[in-house]
Protein backbone atom coordinates (compact mmCIF):
# COMPACT_ATOMS: atom_id res chain seq x y z
CA UNK A 1 0.00 0.00 0.00
CA UNK A 2 1.42 3.95 -1.12
CA UNK A 3 1.32 6.08 1.77
CA UNK A 4 -0.60 8.34 -0.37
CA UNK A 5 -3.39 5.64 -0.09
CA UNK A 6 -2.35 4.81 3.73
CA UNK A 7 -3.15 8.62 4.40
CA UNK A 8 -6.48 8.55 2.42
CA UNK A 9 -7.92 5.18 4.53
CA UNK A 10 -6.48 6.65 7.31
CA UNK A 11 -8.80 10.29 6.82
CA UNK A 12 -11.27 8.36 5.60
CA UNK A 13 -12.00 6.48 8.72
CA UNK A 14 -11.43 9.28 10.98
CA UNK A 15 -7.52 7.70 12.21
CA UNK A 16 -5.93 11.07 12.71
CA UNK A 17 -7.89 12.34 15.96
CA UNK A 18 -5.70 11.91 18.98
CA UNK A 19 -3.54 10.00 17.18
CA UNK A 20 0.25 11.24 17.06
CA UNK A 21 1.17 12.85 13.79
CA UNK A 22 1.93 10.28 11.69
CA UNK A 23 0.66 7.42 13.44
CA UNK A 24 -2.07 5.89 12.18
CA UNK A 25 -0.80 6.74 8.28
CA UNK A 26 1.96 4.46 9.49
CA UNK A 27 0.35 2.10 11.11
CA UNK A 28 -2.09 1.60 7.94
CA UNK A 29 0.24 1.23 5.36
CA UNK A 30 1.63 -1.72 6.43
CA UNK A 31 -1.87 -3.70 6.58
CA UNK A 32 -4.49 -4.53 4.50
CA UNK A 33 -7.62 -2.51 4.07
CA UNK A 34 -9.97 -3.48 6.70
CA UNK A 35 -7.69 -3.72 9.64
CA UNK A 36 -7.74 -0.95 10.76
CA UNK A 37 -10.82 1.26 11.75
CA UNK A 38 -11.91 3.87 14.03
CA UNK A 39 -15.64 3.24 13.76
CA UNK A 40 -17.63 5.09 16.05
CA UNK A 41 -19.83 1.63 17.07
CA UNK A 42 -16.65 -0.31 16.81
CA UNK A 43 -14.37 1.53 19.30
CA UNK A 44 -17.58 1.64 21.78
CA UNK A 45 -17.68 -2.52 21.62
CA UNK A 46 -13.83 -3.11 21.87
CA UNK A 47 -13.34 -0.80 24.26
CA UNK A 48 -14.54 -2.86 27.11
CA UNK A 49 -14.48 -7.08 27.91
CA UNK A 50 -17.10 -8.25 30.04
CA UNK A 51 -15.66 -6.69 33.52
CA UNK A 52 -16.88 -3.84 35.58
CA UNK A 53 -15.44 -0.80 33.66
CA UNK A 54 -14.15 1.89 36.23
CA UNK A 55 -12.55 4.26 33.18
CA UNK A 56 -14.10 4.41 30.09
CA UNK A 57 -12.21 4.97 27.39
CA UNK A 58 -12.20 5.02 23.47
CA UNK A 59 -9.17 3.30 21.82
CA UNK A 60 -7.62 5.25 19.26
CA UNK A 61 -8.88 2.32 16.88
CA UNK A 62 -9.41 -0.92 16.34
CA UNK A 63 -6.65 -3.30 14.67
CA UNK A 64 -7.06 -6.57 13.51
CA UNK A 65 -3.92 -8.77 13.20
CA UNK A 66 -4.12 -11.41 10.47
CA UNK A 67 0.08 -12.73 10.83
CA UNK A 68 2.42 -12.87 13.05
CA UNK A 69 3.82 -10.25 10.86
CA UNK A 70 1.05 -8.04 11.46
CA UNK A 71 1.39 -8.28 15.00
CA UNK A 72 5.35 -7.24 14.49
CA UNK A 73 4.51 -4.47 12.67
CA UNK A 74 1.97 -2.78 14.76
CA UNK A 75 4.12 -3.54 18.00
CA UNK A 76 6.93 -1.98 16.12
CA UNK A 77 4.61 0.91 15.14
CA UNK A 78 3.14 1.60 18.37
CA UNK A 79 6.88 1.42 19.74
CA UNK A 80 8.17 3.92 17.40
CA UNK A 81 5.59 6.61 18.30
CA UNK A 82 4.66 5.42 21.93
CA UNK A 83 1.31 4.27 21.48
CA UNK A 84 0.25 1.88 24.34
CA UNK A 85 -0.99 -1.23 22.81
CA UNK A 86 -4.40 -3.50 24.84
CA UNK A 87 -4.43 -6.73 23.38
CA UNK A 88 -7.52 -8.72 23.03
CA UNK A 89 -8.88 -12.20 22.18
CA UNK A 90 -13.14 -12.96 22.33
CA UNK A 91 -13.54 -10.37 24.94
CA UNK A 92 -14.83 -12.34 27.80
CA UNK A 93 -12.53 -11.81 30.51
CA UNK A 94 -14.31 -10.16 33.52
CA UNK A 95 -11.73 -8.22 35.08
CA UNK A 96 -11.13 -5.55 32.74
CA UNK A 97 -8.10 -7.02 31.22
CA UNK A 98 -8.77 -5.59 27.78
CA UNK A 99 -10.30 -2.42 28.21
CA UNK A 100 -9.36 0.36 26.41
CA UNK A 101 -7.42 3.20 28.07
CA UNK A 102 -6.57 6.53 26.67
CA UNK A 103 -4.28 7.16 23.71
CA UNK A 104 -4.05 3.14 23.36
CA UNK A 105 -4.98 0.92 20.26
CA UNK A 106 -7.07 -2.33 20.56
CA UNK A 107 -5.17 -4.88 19.09
CA UNK A 108 -7.61 -8.03 18.34
CA UNK A 109 -6.33 -11.44 17.50
CA UNK A 110 -9.80 -13.07 16.84
CA UNK A 111 -8.72 -13.55 13.66
CA UNK A 112 -5.73 -15.22 13.97
CA UNK A 113 -7.76 -18.37 14.42
CA UNK A 114 -6.13 -21.21 13.12
CA UNK A 115 -4.79 -24.66 14.26
CA UNK A 116 -2.05 -24.87 13.00
CA UNK A 117 -0.58 -28.34 13.87
CA UNK A 118 -2.32 -31.42 15.78
CA UNK A 119 0.28 -34.48 16.71
CA UNK A 120 -1.32 -37.06 17.94
CA UNK A 121 1.42 -39.20 18.52
CA UNK A 122 3.30 -36.12 20.49
CA UNK A 123 -0.32 -35.52 21.95
CA UNK A 124 0.26 -31.76 21.09
CA UNK A 125 -1.31 -28.78 19.37
CA UNK A 126 -0.13 -25.24 18.19
CA UNK A 127 -2.63 -23.02 17.67
CA UNK A 128 -3.11 -18.91 16.78
CA UNK A 129 -4.18 -17.16 19.76
CA UNK A 130 -7.41 -16.80 18.67
CA UNK A 131 -8.68 -20.56 17.95
CA UNK A 132 -11.61 -20.90 20.12
CA UNK A 133 -11.45 -22.92 23.21
CA UNK A 134 -14.32 -25.61 22.25
CA UNK A 135 -12.98 -25.86 18.06
CA UNK A 136 -9.61 -27.58 19.42
CA UNK A 137 -11.54 -29.55 21.47
CA UNK A 138 -13.64 -30.83 18.46
CA UNK A 139 -10.28 -31.15 16.22
CA UNK A 140 -8.42 -33.22 18.95
CA UNK A 141 -11.62 -35.06 19.78
CA UNK A 142 -11.35 -36.64 16.41
CA UNK A 143 -8.16 -38.24 17.74
CA UNK A 144 -9.28 -39.41 20.98
CA UNK A 145 -7.86 -36.03 22.71
CA UNK A 146 -9.00 -33.42 24.39
CA UNK A 147 -7.34 -30.04 25.68
CA UNK A 148 -8.00 -30.07 29.21
CA UNK A 149 -8.64 -26.36 29.88
CA UNK A 150 -12.15 -25.80 30.32
CA UNK A 151 -13.55 -22.27 31.35
CA UNK A 152 -17.12 -21.98 31.64
CA UNK A 153 -17.24 -19.32 28.42
CA UNK A 154 -15.62 -22.39 26.28
CA UNK A 155 -17.63 -22.62 23.46
CA UNK A 156 -16.63 -18.58 22.98
CA UNK A 157 -13.62 -17.39 24.63
CA UNK A 158 -9.90 -18.07 22.64
CA UNK A 159 -6.70 -19.72 23.60
CA UNK A 160 -4.70 -16.87 23.90
CA UNK A 161 -7.49 -15.18 26.13
CA UNK A 162 -6.85 -18.36 28.19
CA UNK A 163 -2.89 -18.14 28.21
CA UNK A 164 -3.32 -14.30 29.33
CA UNK A 165 -5.20 -15.04 32.35
CA UNK A 166 -4.27 -18.56 33.06
CA UNK A 167 -8.01 -19.76 32.83
CA UNK A 168 -8.91 -22.24 35.00
CA UNK A 169 -12.30 -23.82 34.58
CA UNK A 170 -14.69 -27.12 35.68
CA UNK A 171 -11.90 -29.19 35.18
CA UNK A 172 -9.42 -27.66 37.22
CA UNK A 173 -10.05 -30.26 39.98
CA UNK A 174 -7.94 -33.08 38.46
CA UNK A 175 -6.62 -31.41 34.87
CA UNK A 176 -5.05 -27.97 36.12
CA UNK A 177 -4.97 -24.53 34.95
CA UNK A 178 -4.25 -23.06 31.53
CA UNK A 179 -0.16 -23.11 32.69
CA UNK A 180 -0.14 -26.54 33.44
CA UNK A 181 -1.13 -27.66 29.63
CA UNK A 182 1.05 -25.08 27.84
CA UNK A 183 4.15 -26.09 26.75
CA UNK A 184 5.66 -23.03 24.82
CA UNK A 185 4.74 -20.04 23.25
CA UNK A 186 6.00 -18.18 20.39
CA UNK A 187 5.53 -14.32 21.45
CA UNK A 188 6.08 -10.44 20.29
CA UNK A 189 7.87 -8.45 22.24
CA UNK A 190 7.73 -4.61 22.66
CA UNK A 191 10.28 -3.89 20.26
CA UNK A 192 8.14 -5.92 17.68
CA UNK A 193 10.80 -8.83 17.53
CA UNK A 194 9.54 -12.79 17.60
CA UNK A 195 10.66 -14.96 20.36
CA UNK A 196 9.78 -18.28 20.86
CA UNK A 197 9.80 -19.98 24.73
CA UNK A 198 9.49 -23.37 26.20
CA UNK A 199 9.60 -27.25 24.05
CA UNK A 200 7.40 -29.26 22.74
CA UNK A 201 8.65 -32.05 25.32
CA UNK A 202 6.13 -32.42 28.18
CA UNK A 203 9.18 -31.68 30.22
CA UNK A 204 12.20 -29.60 30.61
CA UNK A 205 13.79 -27.53 32.82
CA UNK A 206 16.79 -25.40 30.77
CA UNK A 207 16.94 -21.46 32.12
CA UNK A 208 14.18 -19.75 33.56
CA UNK A 209 10.29 -20.84 32.83
CA UNK A 210 9.72 -18.19 30.63
CA UNK A 211 6.36 -19.85 29.53
CA UNK A 212 5.19 -19.93 32.92
CA UNK A 213 6.09 -16.19 33.81
CA UNK A 214 4.30 -15.26 30.16
CA UNK A 215 0.99 -17.33 31.11
CA UNK A 216 -1.69 -15.67 33.36
CA UNK A 217 0.54 -12.08 32.41
CA UNK A 218 -2.16 -10.40 30.77
CA UNK A 219 -0.79 -8.83 28.03
CA UNK A 220 1.72 -6.88 30.43
CA UNK A 221 4.86 -8.35 28.82
CA UNK A 222 4.23 -9.92 25.43
CA UNK A 223 1.66 -10.44 22.69
CA UNK A 224 1.33 -14.12 22.26
CA UNK A 225 0.76 -15.10 18.70
CA UNK A 226 1.49 -18.56 19.41
CA UNK A 227 0.39 -21.33 21.66
CA UNK A 228 1.90 -25.27 21.68
CA UNK A 229 -0.05 -27.03 24.09
CA UNK A 230 -0.11 -30.86 25.56
CA UNK A 231 -3.41 -32.39 25.05
CA UNK A 232 -5.00 -35.50 27.23
CA UNK A 233 -6.94 -38.33 26.76
CA UNK A 234 -10.60 -38.02 26.17
CA UNK A 235 -12.07 -40.21 28.89
CA UNK A 236 -13.51 -42.89 28.00
CA UNK A 237 -16.10 -43.03 30.20
CA UNK A 238 -17.58 -40.42 32.72
CA UNK A 239 -20.03 -40.67 36.01
CA UNK A 240 -21.54 -37.62 37.10
CA UNK A 241 -22.97 -37.72 40.82
CA UNK A 242 -25.39 -34.60 41.64
CA UNK A 243 -25.44 -34.75 45.75
CA UNK A 244 -28.66 -32.32 46.93
CA UNK A 245 -27.78 -30.58 50.85
CA UNK A 246 -29.92 -28.97 53.09
CA UNK A 247 -27.95 -26.21 52.79
CA UNK A 248 -24.13 -24.97 51.03
CA UNK A 249 -21.97 -25.53 54.72
CA UNK A 250 -23.04 -29.21 54.42
CA UNK A 251 -22.10 -29.54 50.89
CA UNK A 252 -18.79 -27.82 50.91
CA UNK A 253 -18.26 -30.59 53.98
CA UNK A 254 -18.80 -32.92 51.42
CA UNK A 255 -15.72 -31.32 49.46
CA UNK A 256 -13.06 -32.64 52.33
CA UNK A 257 -15.43 -36.18 52.58
CA UNK A 258 -14.63 -37.06 49.12
CA UNK A 259 -10.70 -35.56 49.42
CA UNK A 260 -10.65 -37.49 52.39
CA UNK A 261 -11.45 -40.24 50.73
CA UNK A 262 -8.81 -39.99 47.73
CA UNK A 263 -10.48 -39.92 45.50
CA UNK A 264 -9.92 -37.10 42.44
CA UNK A 265 -12.78 -36.48 40.61
CA UNK A 266 -12.38 -34.54 37.32
CA UNK A 267 -15.36 -32.03 38.17
CA UNK A 268 -16.29 -30.68 41.64
CA UNK A 269 -18.91 -28.22 41.37
CA UNK A 270 -20.58 -26.42 44.14
CA UNK A 271 -23.53 -24.27 43.78
CA UNK A 272 -25.72 -22.61 46.59
CA UNK A 273 -29.70 -21.73 46.77
CA UNK A 274 -29.54 -18.58 45.16
CA UNK A 275 -27.77 -20.62 42.25
CA UNK A 276 -30.53 -22.97 41.71
CA UNK A 277 -33.04 -20.60 42.46
CA UNK A 278 -31.72 -18.55 39.06
CA UNK A 279 -31.10 -21.80 37.00
CA UNK A 280 -34.68 -23.05 37.93
CA UNK A 281 -36.05 -19.31 36.47
CA UNK A 282 -33.46 -19.84 33.13
CA UNK A 283 -34.31 -23.20 32.74
CA UNK A 284 -37.81 -24.06 34.06
CA UNK A 285 -36.11 -27.07 36.24
CA UNK A 286 -36.78 -28.27 39.44
CA UNK A 287 -33.42 -27.88 41.50
CA UNK A 288 -34.12 -26.05 44.23
CA UNK A 289 -37.20 -28.46 45.38
CA UNK A 290 -34.62 -31.48 45.46
CA UNK A 291 -32.10 -29.41 47.76
CA UNK A 292 -31.12 -26.08 48.84
CA UNK A 293 -27.21 -26.64 47.52
CA UNK A 294 -25.81 -29.00 44.82
CA UNK A 295 -22.64 -30.82 44.93
CA UNK A 296 -21.89 -31.59 41.12
CA UNK A 297 -18.90 -34.62 41.17
CA UNK A 298 -17.99 -35.92 37.81
CA UNK A 299 -15.44 -38.83 37.74
CA UNK A 300 -13.86 -39.65 34.38
CA UNK A 301 -11.42 -42.76 32.78
CA UNK A 302 -11.67 -46.00 32.76
CA UNK A 303 -11.89 -46.07 36.54
CA UNK A 304 -14.55 -43.70 36.51
CA UNK A 305 -17.51 -45.99 37.77
CA UNK A 306 -15.07 -47.45 40.69
CA UNK A 307 -14.39 -43.76 41.80
CA UNK A 308 -18.22 -43.11 41.39
CA UNK A 309 -19.42 -45.98 43.42
CA UNK A 310 -16.87 -44.35 46.42
CA UNK A 311 -18.31 -40.64 46.04
CA UNK A 312 -21.75 -41.64 46.16
CA UNK A 313 -21.21 -43.75 49.60
CA UNK A 314 -19.01 -40.92 51.09
CA UNK A 315 -21.31 -38.01 50.04
CA UNK A 316 -24.62 -40.01 51.63
CA UNK A 317 -23.03 -40.97 54.43
CA UNK A 318 -22.61 -36.91 55.06
CA UNK A 319 -26.39 -36.07 54.51
CA UNK A 320 -26.84 -35.83 51.18
CA UNK A 321 -28.96 -37.10 49.06
CA UNK A 322 -27.48 -38.87 46.22
CA UNK A 323 -28.70 -39.37 42.34
CA UNK A 324 -27.19 -41.53 40.06
CA UNK A 325 -28.01 -39.12 36.69
CA UNK A 326 -29.12 -40.93 33.79
CA UNK A 327 -26.21 -39.88 31.01
CA UNK A 328 -28.52 -37.11 29.22
CA UNK A 329 -29.18 -35.58 33.05
CA UNK A 330 -26.02 -35.48 33.68
CA UNK A 331 -24.62 -33.50 31.12
CA UNK A 332 -27.69 -31.33 31.57
CA UNK A 333 -26.59 -30.57 34.82
CA UNK A 334 -22.89 -30.08 34.23
CA UNK A 335 -24.06 -27.33 31.10
CA UNK A 336 -26.21 -25.60 33.07
CA UNK A 337 -23.40 -25.24 35.81
CA UNK A 338 -21.34 -23.51 33.04
CA UNK A 339 -23.97 -20.88 32.79
CA UNK A 340 -24.62 -20.52 37.04
CA UNK A 341 -22.76 -17.09 36.40
CA UNK A 342 -25.69 -16.13 34.47
CA UNK A 343 -25.72 -14.00 31.40
CA UNK A 344 -26.03 -10.47 33.29
CA UNK A 345 -22.57 -8.25 33.46
CA UNK A 346 -21.70 -6.85 36.81
CA UNK A 347 -22.51 -3.31 37.35
CA UNK A 348 -22.82 -1.34 40.73
CA UNK A 349 -25.87 -3.38 41.85
CA UNK A 350 -24.44 -7.17 41.18
CA UNK A 351 -20.78 -7.57 42.12
CA UNK A 352 -19.04 -10.81 42.10
CA UNK A 353 -15.70 -12.33 42.13
CA UNK A 354 -12.99 -14.82 41.92
CA UNK A 355 -11.94 -15.53 45.50
CA UNK A 356 -9.71 -18.90 45.81
CA UNK A 357 -9.30 -20.64 49.49
CA UNK A 358 -7.30 -23.62 50.89
CA UNK A 359 -9.93 -26.51 50.54
CA UNK A 360 -9.55 -26.76 54.32
CA UNK A 361 -11.28 -23.02 54.44
CA UNK A 362 -14.39 -23.88 52.37
CA UNK A 363 -16.75 -24.67 55.29
CA UNK A 364 -15.56 -21.53 56.98
CA UNK A 365 -15.52 -18.95 54.08
CA UNK A 366 -19.04 -19.93 52.99
CA UNK A 367 -20.29 -19.10 56.74
CA UNK A 368 -18.15 -15.70 56.83
CA UNK A 369 -19.97 -14.95 53.08
CA UNK A 370 -23.21 -15.97 54.32
CA UNK A 371 -23.09 -13.79 57.75
CA UNK A 372 -21.83 -10.62 55.62
CA UNK A 373 -24.84 -10.93 53.15
CA UNK A 374 -27.11 -10.83 56.26
CA UNK A 375 -24.97 -7.78 58.41
CA UNK A 376 -24.90 -6.12 54.77
CA UNK A 377 -28.46 -6.46 53.89
CA UNK A 378 -27.13 -7.85 50.59
CA UNK A 379 -28.04 -10.62 48.88
CA UNK A 380 -26.22 -13.11 48.30
CA UNK A 381 -25.19 -16.50 45.42
CA UNK A 382 -22.09 -18.35 44.95
CA UNK A 383 -21.01 -20.97 42.68
CA UNK A 384 -17.39 -22.42 43.22
CA UNK A 385 -14.66 -24.81 41.66
CA UNK A 386 -14.41 -26.78 44.80
CA UNK A 387 -12.16 -29.33 44.22
CA UNK A 388 -9.69 -26.28 44.01
CA UNK A 389 -11.39 -24.09 46.40
CA UNK A 390 -12.20 -21.32 43.94
CA UNK A 391 -15.40 -19.28 44.69
CA UNK A 392 -17.33 -17.18 42.77
CA UNK A 393 -19.14 -15.09 45.62
CA UNK A 394 -22.08 -12.77 43.74
CA UNK A 395 -23.52 -10.17 45.88
CA UNK A 396 -26.39 -8.24 44.73
CA UNK A 397 -29.43 -6.38 45.14
CA UNK A 398 -32.49 -4.63 43.35
CA UNK A 399 -32.72 -1.32 42.09
CA UNK A 400 -35.15 0.71 43.97
CA UNK A 401 -35.17 4.75 43.59
CA UNK A 402 -32.28 7.15 43.61
CA UNK A 403 -31.87 7.94 47.63
CA UNK A 404 -31.94 4.60 48.68
CA UNK A 405 -29.88 2.78 45.49
CA UNK A 406 -26.63 5.45 46.53
CA UNK A 407 -26.86 3.20 49.76
CA UNK A 408 -27.53 -0.08 48.35
CA UNK A 409 -24.10 0.09 46.13
CA UNK A 410 -22.30 1.38 49.39
CA UNK A 411 -23.62 -2.13 51.22
CA UNK A 412 -22.79 -4.13 48.17
CA UNK A 413 -19.09 -2.86 47.70
CA UNK A 414 -18.84 -2.87 51.71
CA UNK A 415 -19.51 -6.91 51.10
CA UNK A 416 -17.22 -7.42 48.32
CA UNK A 417 -14.67 -5.49 49.96
CA UNK A 418 -14.89 -7.45 53.12
CA UNK A 419 -14.88 -10.55 51.28
CA UNK A 420 -11.62 -10.16 49.73
CA UNK A 421 -10.18 -8.99 53.61
CA UNK A 422 -11.75 -12.69 54.85
CA UNK A 423 -10.05 -14.30 51.81
CA UNK A 424 -7.00 -13.16 52.26
CA UNK A 425 -7.02 -13.74 55.80
CA UNK A 426 -7.63 -17.38 54.80
CA UNK A 427 -5.26 -17.95 52.84
CA UNK A 428 -6.66 -17.19 49.79
CA UNK A 429 -6.04 -14.84 46.50
CA UNK A 430 -7.79 -12.65 45.02
CA UNK A 431 -8.35 -14.50 42.24
CA UNK A 432 -7.73 -17.60 41.27
CA UNK A 433 -8.70 -17.71 37.67
CA UNK A 434 -10.04 -14.97 36.12
CA UNK A 435 -6.61 -12.63 36.65
CA UNK A 436 -6.61 -9.13 38.17
CA UNK A 437 -7.00 -7.12 35.05
CA UNK A 438 -7.98 -3.17 35.54
CA UNK A 439 -10.82 -3.91 38.39
CA UNK A 440 -8.58 -6.14 40.96
CA UNK A 441 -5.97 -3.29 41.16
CA UNK A 442 -7.16 -1.80 44.19
CA UNK A 443 -6.87 -5.28 46.31
CA UNK A 444 -3.25 -6.15 45.20
CA UNK A 445 -1.31 -4.83 47.72
CA UNK A 446 -3.70 -6.51 50.43
CA UNK A 447 -2.49 -9.99 49.13
CA UNK A 448 1.43 -8.85 47.43
CA UNK A 449 3.51 -7.15 49.33
CA UNK A 450 5.34 -3.84 48.10
CA UNK A 451 9.16 -5.92 48.00
CA UNK A 452 7.19 -8.24 45.39
CA UNK A 453 5.07 -5.91 43.57
CA UNK A 454 8.56 -3.88 42.94
CA UNK A 455 10.02 -6.77 41.54
CA UNK A 456 7.49 -7.42 39.24
CA UNK A 457 7.42 -3.91 38.21
CA UNK A 458 10.99 -4.51 37.06
CA UNK A 459 10.73 -7.66 35.35
CA UNK A 460 7.85 -5.63 33.66
CA UNK A 461 10.73 -2.94 33.07
CA UNK A 462 13.14 -5.71 31.26
CA UNK A 463 9.99 -6.67 28.66
CA UNK A 464 8.81 -3.52 28.34
CA UNK A 465 10.72 -0.57 28.83
CA UNK A 466 8.39 2.12 27.30
CA UNK A 467 5.60 0.49 28.93
CA UNK A 468 3.18 0.10 26.46
CA UNK A 469 2.10 -3.17 27.06
CA UNK A 470 -1.35 -3.19 28.48
CA UNK A 471 -0.78 -0.85 31.21
CA UNK A 472 -2.45 -0.64 34.25
CA UNK A 473 -3.42 -4.21 33.80
CA UNK A 474 -2.21 -6.86 36.26
CA UNK A 475 0.47 -5.33 38.44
Amino acid sequence: MSQQTASGNARENGLDAGAPAGFMEELAEGLRTGQVSAEDGLLATYSIDQGPVTDWQLPLAVVWAESVEDVQHIVRTCSKYRVPIVPRGAGTGISGGAHAIRGCIVLSMERMNRILELNPEDETAVVEPGVINADLNAAAAEHGLMYAPDPASFRISSIGGNVATNAGGLRCAKYGVTRDSVLALDVVLADGSLMHTGHQTFKGVAGYDLTALLVGSEGTLAIVVGVTVRLRYLPRDVRTIAAFYPDFRSAAAGVLAVGKARVQPAIMELLDRGSLEQLDEINGSGLLARGHSLLLVQTDGFGAEAEADVVREVLAAGGATVTTEASEEAERLVDMRRNARGTEVDDEFRVGEDIAVPRSKLVDFVAALEDMAARHDVRLKVVAHAGDGNLHPTFWADRVDELTDAATIRRLNAALDESIEVGLQLGGTITGEHGVGQYKLRWLGLELPEPVRALQRQLKDVFDPLGIMNPGKAI
